[in-house]
């Protein structure tokens, strides 16, 4: 295949950027799109000049790490992380572009690179328990029903990748964050800070600068795990139960 990658490079916070365009021959329809990175960044070394920094971890779709925002969708055309992309979902001859997570919570440290220590503070501020459990419990100590179960497990497939925030034209983290408050708040050993969990976490994501939620639902259509939008409506039951609760006190 040959393609043609318009690619977003920035060198620092402070740097303008801008795209710029690299043509590619002989790249393999097996190739992940990761792969297809890492020959072009071999070849840039090969002259001297400065690869393109890219987030990558795990490369196996857990760890959420590989942000890429390409041809207008965070992740690709697929709803799939950016390292279980391959080449053959494009063609030959095809023009990507690839551009870094776009948001004022997520500023670009450079080329593709962004900050999302954001989401690492809002988990900080509510996503724990506190339960004194003693000595290692029995898995299945706790009677947990099924449907219960199933849905705190659909929300803590989140993986924190931002699609959600990238997808979303006002960069809301409401996904994200329902998510996470849905996971705890559903299962016996969250209830302790179920309520200022919902609170704090709230707060935390306002005082980061994520914006409102835009109710299109393209957050939950961009997301690589398929989160569901239940979840937010679950956080806003949360939220507004924790607040009356602690204005009656």
């Amino acid at each position: 295949m040959k393609i043609k990658l318009k690619v977003w490079r920035q060198k620092n916070a402070s740097d303008k950027g801008n795209f710029k365009t690299y043509d590619l021959d002989d790249i393999s329809e097996d190739m992940s799109f990761l792969e297809m990175f890492d020959i072009l960044n071999e070849d840039l070394v090969k002259k001297n000049e400065d690869p393109i920094h890219f987030d990558h971890d795990c490369r196996e779709g857990i760890c959420g790490m590989c942000s890429m925002y390409i041809n207008g969708h965070p992740h690709g055309p697929k709803q799939t992380t950016t390292c279980q992309l391959h080449m053959r979902s494009f063609k030959d001859g095809d023009t990507i572009t690839v551009e870094p997570w776009r948001a004022k919570s997520f500023p670009v440290v450079k080329d593709l690179v962004v900050d999302r220590s954001s989401f690492d503070r809002v988990m900080q501020s509510g996503g724990y328990v506190s339960v004194n459990t003693g000595g290692v419990p029995d898995a299945n100590e706790i009677p947990i029903p099924k449907k219960i179960a199933d849905e705190a497990f659909d929300a803590a497939t989140c993986i924190g990748c931002g699609a959600c925030v990238a997808a979303c034209k006002n960069a809301s983290a409401m996904l994200f964050v329902s998510a996470k408050v849905s996971q705890l708040a559903m299962l016996p050993q969250g209830q302790v800070e179920r309520k200022s969990r919902a609170e704090n976490m709230v707060a935390q994501m306002d005082e980061e600068g994520f914006g409102a939620c835009t109710n299109t639902g393209a957050c939950s259509a961009e997301c690589p795990k398929g989160i569901s939008l239940e979840n937010i409506a679950r956080m806003n039951r949360e939220y507004l139960g924790a607040k009356a609760s602690s204005d009656n006190l």
